[in-house]
């Protein structure tokens, strides 16, 4: 059982910066992959920043530049880096990651965050 808590969302203006957590615990050996959504009032969930199983990074149009998704292995934490801020980053962060399972079998299983409110707003 993988259990996520993330963290790290609030109130910003225009142009600050945010860092989202998502902190990975249970009977797990690792963070094998890692993804950042969001979902704006009205809209649908929608993917944000990617990482893969080689640490190899991709993101949504919009938020290239701005953004940066990485991982600490030690802390079985996934962060996301918000820089430069925009009223329309305003949303509910998920993290979707993949978890690798204990000795022997090494299980990859996917779990998500509770969600993080992000408001840009001056």
């Amino acid at each position: 059982q993988v259990h996520l808590v993330e963290s790290g969302g609030g109130l910003v203006q225009p142009g600050g910066s945010l860092r989202l957590s998502c902190a990975a615990s249970g009977s797990i050996f690792g963070i094998n992959a890692a993804d950042w959504y969001r979902q704006a009032p009205g809209k649908q969930r929608v993917l944000v920043a990617s990482l893969d199983s080689h640490s190899v990074a991709d993101y949504e149009d919009s938020v290239k530049g701005r953004f940066t998704i990485s991982k600490d292995n030690a802390k079985n934490t996934v962060y996301l880096q918000m820089n430069s801020l925009k009223y329309e980053d305003t949303a509910v962060y998920y993290c979707n990651v993949e978890a690798i399972g204990s000795p022997p079998r090494f299980r990859l299983s996917r779990s998500w965050g509770q969600g993080t409110q992000v408001t840009v707003s001056s």
